[in-house]
């Protein structure tokens, strides 16, 4: 007879990778802009300071994702079936108590570092608290302050626990991240129309259909000669990063099935990591060319 009995390595094994699902589509997103964001803005650079910054953020980003899709579940059957609630690794009941006890360890982690990183984490899940609870993410206005105050929460917790201080770029740098989130971050709404008007989520794709697209189309490349003026770019570094925010709103604007916007955002995801690369401007003068 076979033995069916679940291994402890085994069960370790497929609690690490429920978790990776969980943050899987959001590297992208939110890992590998903040922490190049937080590489270029810091004056501090060590390899354990920034191993330090990635384990916290991406516990920070469990703690979202555990949240957001413990509410999402119906959607993602349509939008994304692998992640951990619809494909039967967790159950919604569950999900909920694990996002609450990550709330507590996410705040206790954070108070390993500093008093300051602790209040940052604190200001995350209040976002988070408005965006899941109070049922904000079906606004589509709401939804985008409430990324754009998590985002910029999670980016200055990194910066802080690279031992960095607020000064005049961080400050500013901080400021431009938050903006672009909060004006553009519904590019990520585009691919999931189906799942979100299943759900009674009001994005921006599903009020304003055709005048998102537009606005894409006119925003991203006026955003990005706005960021280049304003990090003093040369004319090269200019050209081609306006360029590169022209791409993208015309493809969101020209290409609207469900696969083109995937891949629309995906560049816009390559956009915004320029985005969070152009302080380097100041700090290295690393873009004059």
């Amino acid at each position: 007879m076979l033995c069916t009995t679940e291994t402890p390595l085994r069960r370790v094994l497929r609690h690490l990778k429920t978790a990776w699902l969980f943050t899987r589509s959001d590297f992208k997103t939110t890992i590998f802009p903040v922490m190049m964001f937080s590489a270029v803005v810091s004056p501090h650079h060590n390899l354990l300071g920034l191993s330090c910054s990635f384990c916290w953020l991406w516990f920070q980003l469990l703690h979202f994702n555990v949240s957001n899709q413990s509410y999402s579940a119906d959607e993602d059957v349509l939008n994304k079936p692998w992640r951990p609630v619809p494909s039967g690794r967790i159950s919604v009941k569950d999900c909920r108590a694990l996002r609450w006890g990550l709330m507590v360890f996410c705040l206790s982690f954070s108070s390993l570092f500093s008093l300051n990183v602790a209040m940052t984490s604190g200001v995350f899940t209040m976002f988070l608290v408005m965006h899941e609870d109070f049922h904000l993410s079906h606004h589509p206005i709401f939804k985008n302050l409430c990324n754009a105050g998590g985002y910029a929460a999670n980016e200055l917790g990194s910066l802080l626990i690279l031992g960095s201080s607020l000064n005049r770029t961080s400050i500013n740098a901080l400021s431009c991240s938050a903006l672009v989130i909060l004006l553009t971050i519904h590019a990520q709404d585009f691919a999931d129309v189906i799942g979100d008007r299943t759900s009674g989520r009001r994005s921006l794709p599903i009020v304003a259909p055709k005048g998102s697209r537009i606005y894409m189309l006119c925003a991203l490349p006026l955003f990005s000669f706005a960021l280049a003026s304003f990090w003093s770019l040369g004319p090269f570094s200019t050209v081609l990063f306006v360029s590169m925010g022209f791409l993208v709103g015309i493809r969101y604007f020209f290409f609207r099935d469900e696969m083109s916007d995937q891949s629309s955002y995906r560049l816009y995801n390559i956009w915004l990591i320029g985005v969070h690369l152009l302080p380097a401007n100041v700090r290295f003068r690393a873009l004059t060319w």
